[in-house]
């Protein structure tokens, strides 16, 4: 895949079955610092699956010409019924891959994908503040703080910081 934002030629499809084991060496030191996802640090392998692969409405990986997987990310409804049409979406990115723009080529990936399956916009629930280059990529790409929980995130080294909800429309009515 050639974007704008990418640095090195990349692809993102979506998540085969194979791919499990390299995703979950990717989630698993994310989830294990603490720092940007609420999820527990010391999550199971089959919780994780469960939360990325099986909950959500699709799973992408970000893979380079080799097939090594740069990075991943879900898509699912943020709500349920009535806010089915808003998803949600999260992504992580390899150590060794930040700074190729993966994550901005996710973040408009993700983006086609929901006007794709038919959501009107989508809703980022719990962007940890302290996460500042997430917040910055995020409102490059449009986005906006829709509203900051003060200290709902309890962050391993700086302790009870905000968390946003951060907010974009897909489609223009």
């Amino acid at each position: 895949m050639s974007t704008p934002f990418a640095k090195t030629p990349f692809q993102i499809r979506p998540l085969d079955a194979a791919d499990w084991p390299a995703v979950w060496a990717l989630l698993a030191p994310t989830f294990a610092r603490a720092d940007t996802y609420s999820y527990p640090p010391d999550i199971s392998e089959a919780a994780a699956r469960a939360a990325w692969v099986a909950a959500p409405a699709a799973t992408f990986v970000a893979c380079d010409a080799d097939g090594s997987i740069l990075g991943t990310y879900f898509i699912k409804p943020n709500q349920p019924g009535q806010g089915a049409h808003v998803c949600n979406c999260g992504y992580v990115t390899a150590e060794a891959a930040r700074g190729r723009g993966i994550a901005a080529a996710m973040c408009e990936h993700s983006q086609g994908e929901a006007r794709r399956m038919g959501f009107r916009a989508m809703q980022f629930n719990f962007v940890v503040s302290t996460n500042e280059g997430a917040v910055r990529l995020w409102q490059r790409h449009g986005f906006d703080i829709v509203g900051t929980l003060p200290g709902a995130f309890r962050h391993p080294v700086h302790g009870y910081v905000d968390a946003h909800v951060m907010f974009k429309t897909l489609i223009h009515v």
